[in-house]
């Protein structure tokens, strides 16, 4: 790997604290920026910044990539071998509520990021996609070649739309670029959004929790370790298509349901949950699973942690980390 720095966006974020961490400890030098938003709890982003900022390969930089301006300036001033846009306006249900959020985080942003690498001549731009891309498709697993011409909520038709923007810059400026469709990341720092996350509090608390759909929605779990394995392994290999670019699935390749999820919870936390059914939203899809053939063809990615080892891993996390800020 060059030893000009790495640009990883959304450093403070769950994957991106991870990411971040594993290239620190393989020597590399890393400018992180992120925007260090409210949509949870900025505290949690401060607690992973701290845990980076005593490495000093790691740079952080606060700025929003919506800022012309200021990504631009980023750019400018920062000669990067490689940039990791990890950041966005995530989930899915909020997309809902606030669509202004989506258009700025994950449209704009994500322009300027394109124009960045275009005059900063990148040699690799890899981004986050999304699982949600393959919408209501029910062929499973889930291929890079399947159709994904059919989102069902904002936040899937954003990361959508950011796979044909990086195709007409690769396209038109022969910038090699990435895509990366994860899969249901859970672990250790999770964004306190998320149900894994929410379940836990729940059951910790005492409170019910919503389950769709009685428990029966399946999802192809993926350990954040795993996705930081298959993010780390593509960052020296730029596509050499022409145009230069592509998406790759980074998954578990195994599909569980809820209830699975939700019992390995309740014996991690040592607790029983309090169940409440409720209609499945029209925005989540019944399953997932990914394909992960074309990504273990290039880096050799093979996803290595069970849900029945994550979930201890995360449940440890949590209760730490409950303890910490009650």
């Amino acid at each position: 790997m060059s030893d000009r720095p790495i640009l990883v966006t959304g450093a403070a974020g769950f994957i991106g604290f991870h990411v971040v961490g594993r290239l620190l400890k393989e020597g590399s030098r890393v400018v992180g920026i992120d925007n260090l938003n409210s949509y949870y709890d900025p505290a949690l982003k401060e607690a992973r910044l701290d845990i980076l900022r005593k490495d000093p390969r790691f740079r952080f930089v606060k700025a929003d990539l919506a800022d012309r301006a200021a990504t631009a300036s980023l750019f400018a001033e920062h000669r990067l071998s490689v940039v990791l846009h990890l950041a966005a306006q995530a989930g899915v249900r909020y997309s809902l509520q606030n669509p202004d959020a989506y258009v700025d985080s994950n449209l704009t942003a994500f322009a300027n990021v394109l124009e960045g690498c275009r005059h900063a001549e990148c040699p690799h731009l890899l981004f986050a996609s999304s699982s949600s891309v393959y919408g209501a498709n029910t062929k499973l697993p889930f291929s890079v070649h399947d159709n994904v011409d059919h989102p069902v909520s904002l936040y899937a038709a954003t990361k959508k739309s950011n796979e044909l923007m990086a195709h007409a810059y690769s396209h038109l400026y022969r910038t090699p670029m990435t895509g990366l469709r994860f899969f249901t990341v859970y672990g250790p720092w999770y964004r306190p959004d998320m149900a894994l996350y929410r379940f836990a509090d729940a059951i910790v608390g005492g409170q019910p929790i919503r389950l769709f759909n009685h428990g029966n929605m399946r999802r192809d779990f993926t350990y954040v370790d795993d996705i930081v394995e298959g993010v780390v392994g593509c960052l020296d290999r730029p596509p050499t298509d022409t145009p230069p670019v592509r998406v790759l699935n980074i998954g578990n390749n195994r599909s569980e349901t809820v209830s699975t999820l939700i019992s390995l919870l309740e014996s991690s936390l040592g607790r029983r949950a309090v169940l409440h059914d409720v209609p499945r939203p029209l925005s989540d899809v019944e399953e997932t699973c990914a394909a992960v053939d074309a990504i273990g063809s290039l880096t050799g990615f093979a996803p290595r942690t069970p849900l029945a080892v994550g979930i201890p891993r995360f449940a440890s996390w949590f209760l730490a980390w409950r303890d910490n800020v009650t």
